[in-house]
């Protein structure tokens, strides 16, 4: 009698009991599913995403059509049941991905809907890892997990057509071929999910939340999925980066080693990527093995991305050629899904999927690379089928042949023929079913074109743990092609001290009779009537702060030379400029060499910058500290992420602008016509504005000085 793979506290976190099983093969099954279900979810709904875009619509993402986007879809819903709350946390990403991202996820999602309707982004991982888990939980009733976020470009058939229409995006671009899987369950394995992504929210947010109260409707939640098994145990498979407050989890590593020492017949795994190295041996030890089992890759021909295209996809081609010569009995195939129409748009083999003798199955995030064994965190369900449970080993087999079905253009019953008429082989049924239409490729390395300086440094390329920063900048700046050290160190203290020197010039000497604002809104007059007026003045804004030309002048200066509107406009557009480019500045110049000038009271400010947080940055801006152009360098070397800087600055400057240009107005008004109204109404400008920077500036600094709870997981 075989003995279990499946054993919590070592390859999983638990198992738990599923009343029914389904197995979302592709985009379009699983939307399909899940808009179903969340029209009858009663109390929470929970979202664990590495990306997600508010605009997707889970019918299709064609541009025209009554379906609705996913912002408006969950915002409705909380709407209409008055019980329900429903959260989302999203991958706070890296600016590597930021191209690729939607930057207003918050505004819709948060900001425009609900109050019970809550999104956030997740920044708790080490440097270089992400959240990389793919979970939607219902009510605890129902809960999916797999492969697939719910963003841009994912949502397609299985007949992946090249030229689809209903995979064109709202921006008017047709994403590749998809190809994916989810996972759906309902029962006590749904609501263990409901346990890790609440666990989720508290790291991130420092919020409890609760866990909801069984609801009806159950069966209408479920409607919309097609399952394909009753009864039986799940196990939720994780991986956790080490941090200061947890420990790592490496259980997906673990299973995956496990699962091929326990394999006598046939390994089947489909995966996006095939770069790590402790993967790669297990399966390279049991080739080596005379009675070993057969191993089947279904890999995408190339991977998503200019930087998996120089990275990940030299490092997959040393691996499988390692496979290749370890292969003396013949086992071992490794095949891309062709399309003879597909051209320059091959299908994107997105799923992460692994069969073991039709007696586990594992269906989630984690891809066969480094990072989600113990950089990114991951989520997998597995189902194991003991020897008694033919069953489950029917259902397990029915799905592997489902997956190859699909690949091959071909019946599942036909493919179950060609294994028996090969005495069992899957490969040798592969072989005999590939054709010249849409089929299964062999995927053919290269070596020749592989950049070998690559497979020497896997470790920045795709790192299983989180990376010394210092060990970063040394790969990529290293000794011998920087500067000296004191070199360095010199221009960065003439640079600073030119900077800092130029905001006392401004203060103490005859340069500050330039800042009064009739002097400065004259000069400002001047090009009021050149063209390209907004360009050559948001210019000058630039220049004017990194000569630590005081912005409130520069703003008082435009208000009065442009009006009211016009001048709002350019201060705000102008002030914006500024502060970016003397963050991008800061950026480059770095945190020590900024603090090492800057004194007592700049570095108290860098701490309170290093919060990282958008409230922190709008204090900044409401609450006089510093220069603005300091504030701005100290922010860039800090490290601040750009989207709260961005955000921080319009939110802390708007209210300052809002002010001087009322009382701007009102002083003109005053001026014109010095009538008992007008001085009155200045007065009462006057006041309002200084009670309003007052409550405002306490408030933001008793929200920002506010304690987040960090404790400790409870399981």
């Amino acid at each position: 009698m075989r003995q279990p793979i499946l054993k919590p506290g070592r390859n999983c976190w638990c198992i738990r009991r599923a009343d029914r099983v389904a197995f979302l093969v592709d985009g379009a099954a699983y939307f399909d599913a899940l808009r179903q279900a969340l029209h009858a979810a009663h109390h929470q709904v929970l979202v664990l995403a590495w990306d997600i875009y508010s605009r997707l619509k889970l019918e299709g993402e064609v541009v025209s059509g009554g379906s609705a986007e996913l912002s408006e879809l969950l915002n409705g819903l909380v709407e209409k049941e008055r019980d329900l709350h429903v959260y989302v946390l999203s991958w706070d990403f890296s600016m590597l991905f930021a191209l690729d991202r939607e930057w207003v996820s918050s505004y819709r999602l948060d900001w425009t809907t609900h109050r019970r309707l809550r999104f956030q982004m997740d920044d708790q991982c080490p440097p270089g890892a992400s959240h990389h888990q793919k979970v939607v939980v219902i009510d605890d009733d129902l809960a999916f997990c797999g492969g697939l976020d719910l963003t841009r470009g994912r949502w397609d058939t299985p007949e992946h057509r090249p030229r689809d229409p209903r995979r064109k995006r709202v921006d008017g671009t047709r994403g590749r071929p998809y190809h994916d899987v989810q996972m759906g369950v309902t029962g006590s394995a749904a609501a263990a999910l409901g346990d890790l992504a609440r666990e989720r929210w508290r790291r991130a947010t420092g919020e409890r939340l609760p866990t909801p109260e069984p609801s009806p409707d159950g069966a209408k939640r479920r409607d919309g999925v097609r399952f394909d098994l009753e009864d039986v145990d799940i196990a939720i498979v994780r991986t956790e980066p080490a941090t200061d407050d947890y420990p790592e989890v490496r259980e997906v590593e673990q299973l995956y080693l496990d699962s091929i020492a326990a394999a006598r017949e046939c390994i089947y795994i489909e995966n996006q990527y095939f770069t790590t190295g402790v993967v790669a041996r297990a399966l390279r030890d049991r080739l080596r093995e005379p009675q070993g089992p057969e191993i089947v890759l279904i890999l995408p021909l190339r991977t998503e991305g200019w930087l998996a295209n120089n990275s990940m996809d030299a490092i997959r081609v040393h691996l499988i050629e390692e496979l290749r010569e370890a292969d003396v009995h013949h086992r071992f195939a490794v095949y891309y899904p062709d399309h003879p129409d597909a051209g320059d748009q091959p299908i994107n083999l997105h799923a992460k999927v692994m069969v073991v003798d039709d007696r586990l199955v594992r269906v989630g995030s984690s891809n066969l690379d480094n990072r989600s064994m113990g950089l990114d965190t991951e989520c997998d369900l597995a189902m194991e089928a003991g020897d008694d449970q033919e069953r489950i080993r029917g259902a397990i087999q029915a799905f592997r042949l489902r997956l190859l079905g699909e690949h091959l253009d071909a019946s599942p019953e036909r493919i179950d023929q060609a294994m028996a008429d090969c005495q069992g082989s899957l490969i040798g049924a592969i072989e005999a079913l590939r054709g010249a239409g849409r089929s299964l490729a062999p995927l053919e390395p290269k070596l020749s074109k592989v950049d070998h300086t690559v497979l020497t440094d896997v470790e920045l390329v795709d790192p299983e743990r989180p990376m010394d920063p210092d060990a970063l900048l040394r790969y990529f700046v290293p000794e011998s092609g920087a500067r000296p050290a004191g070199l360095r160190l010199l221009g960065c203290v003439l640079a600073l001290s030119v900077l800092f020197g130029m905001a006392a010039a401004w203060r103490f000497t005859p340069l500050r009779e330039w800042l009064h604002p009739s002097q400065i809104s004259t000069t400002i007059a001047v090009i009021r009537g050149w063209p390209g007026t907004p360009v050559i003045l948001v210019a000058s804004f630039v220049m004017a702060g990194f000569l630590l030309v005081p912005v409130t002048a520069l703003v008082i200066g435009t208000v009065v030379a442009f009006g009211p509107f016009l001048g709002f406009v350019y201060a705000l557009l102008g002030s914006l400029a500024s502060a970016l480019a003397a963050y991008g500045v800061g950026a480059q110049i770095g945190r020590r060499n900024v603090l090492r000038m800057a004194g007592r009271r700049v570095s108290q400010i860098s701490r309170r910058l290093a919060k990282r947080g958008l409230l922190t940055v709008i204090v900044v801006r409401v609450v006089p500290v510093a220069p603005f152009t300091v504030v701005n360098l100290i922010a860039g070397a800090s490290h601040i992420r750009f989207r709260d800087f961005l955000a921080g600055t319009l939110f802390g400057m708007t209210p300052g602008i809002v002010a001087i240009v009322l009382l701007v107005d009102r002083v003109s008004a005053s001026i014109r016509a010095p009538s008992l109204e007008n001085i009155l109404t200045l007065v009462a400008v006057a006041v309002g504005v200084v009670l309003g920077v007052v409550v405002l500036s306490r408030w933001l600094l008793r929200r920002a000085e506010r304690p987040r709870a960090r404790t400790r997981s409870e399981g």
